[in-house]
């Protein structure tokens, strides 16, 4: 990814998603709006890698975990959910407004350790007028913490 904003990025009032100066190729990403649900996963940087896939990074901390104190399953799916919404914005696929998820599967394949950068990798299988098709892997360092997919209905183009 260029470390300067994409045109159809540029001027957007809701999303904060400025190129991180400490963090080459990564944007920043988060809502303007501090005090959203959105917020309670931490910060989160993104990425558009050249194959096409959009990586979505937390740091989970103390917050994010749970008793066992492993990353919180909670915790997991809300970054996912975003990851869904984040690839959809990086590639030019919500144009006319937000969408929202009609569903989310999930596999949870080992336990997310607190401390360690955990990245979505999302991957959109097909985009239709109004539907959205994603699936990715979750991530940290070399291990696969999770698998999932999911749909995505867009806001439709205003009608003239």
């Amino acid at each position: 990814m260029p470390d300067h904003l994409p045109n159809h990025l540029q001027g957007d009032t809701v999303f904060d998603h400025s190129p991180d100066p400490d963090r080459p190729g990564w944007l920043k990403w988060g809502l303007r709006e501090k005090d959203r649900y959105n917020s309670t996963i931490g910060p989160m940087w993104a990425k558009l890698r050249q194959d096409g896939i959009t990586v979505v990074r937390t740091e989970p901390g103390h917050l994010q975990g749970n008793i066992g104190n492993n990353v919180h399953g909670g915790a997991m799916l809300t970054q996912i959910d975003i990851a869904f919404f984040v690839a959809a914005r990086l590639h030019g696929a919500l144009q006319y407004g937000p969408g929202v998820t009609l569903d989310l599967n999930t596999q949870f394949l080992a336990a997310g350790r607190i401390g360690e950068p955990l990245d979505a990798e999302v991957e959109i299988l097909r985009e239709t007028g109004r539907l959205l098709f994603l699936r990715g892997l979750l991530v940290q360092g070399t291990d696969h913490i999770g698998a999932f997919s999911g749909t995505i209905r867009k806001t439709p183009k205003p009608r003239a």
